[in-house]
């Protein structure tokens, strides 16, 4: 079975056993530190972007890769009906020790609990599509569980940023990379490491086009302060 990184360290800080924080190891970076407390964050602590798709819940809500909760509990406060899921067994006992009434603990493509007026991917929630050629699959998911009239809140990054530039002024993308928003991750906590996964940073333009191929009218709702962006998606409406 494979290591539920994630939920253990969760579990400890939320039992009050916060020793250490999560290590992540990427195909673009060498290390990064992951802070446990970053993932309890309230409302007033998230970044405008966050609080922004948060203000555009309406009606019933799935927060899809809720981690701890953070913006179920504020939603399920402000009186919308809320359930979140999680692929990890850590992050759902969380969220059910933390108040949250309704939870699922499973992967998005193998969800199948009713439809809803809002689907919420934040923290780059798009990134579980991994690949993007994934991304008809991924989105074709997310439109079978909207109701009529439904939106879906997602966040990402355009991370070309992260490449050299070349003598031409353009970006040097390694010739084996068919997207350069294409990532692989390793996450380690307390001397235990994760198995590699994919993990998808999409450009809007990307987004944008992706949406409309799959019959999803694509906003741009905001951007952030570093090359981050906040998306609406909608059925198209003939």
């Amino acid at each position: 079975m494979e290591k539920d990184i994630l939920g253990n360290a969760l579990l400890d800080f939320h039992n009050g056993d916060y020793t250490s924080d999560i290590i992540t190891y990427s195909s673009l970076e060498e290390e990064d530190v992951l802070p446990l407390p970053y993932l309890f964050r309230n409302y007033e602590q998230m970044p405008n972007l966050e609080k922004q798709a948060l203000e555009l819940c309406r009606g019933s809500t799935l927060d899809i890769g809720c981690g701890a909760g953070n913006h179920s509990l504020y939603l399920q406060k402000k009186g919308l009906v809320v359930s979140c899921m999680d692929q990890s067994h850590g992050a759902i006992a969380v969220c059910k020790s933390r108040g949250i009434k309704k939870t699922s603990q499973g992967t998005l493509l193998d969800f199948d609990l009713g439809k809803y007026d809002t689907l919420l991917l934040l923290m780059n929630g798009i990134g579980i599509s991994g690949r993007l050629k994934h991304i008809d699959m991924f989105l074709n998911k997310l439109k079978s569980l909207l109701n009529e009239g439904g939106q879906i809140l997602l966040d990402s990054s355009d991370i070309l940023y992260m490449f050299e530039r070349d003598e031409d002024d353009g970006y040097w993308i390694p010739e084996d990379v068919a997207y350069y928003g294409e990532v692989s991750f390793t996450m380690e906590y307390k001397n235990q490491k994760s198995d590699k996964f994919p993990w998808l940073y999409l450009d809007f333009n990307t987004l944008q086009r992706a949406a409309a191929f799959n019959g999803l009218v694509c906003e741009l709702v905001i951007e952030g302060e570093h090359f981050d962006y906040l998306a609406r998606l909608s059925l198209k409406t003939y």
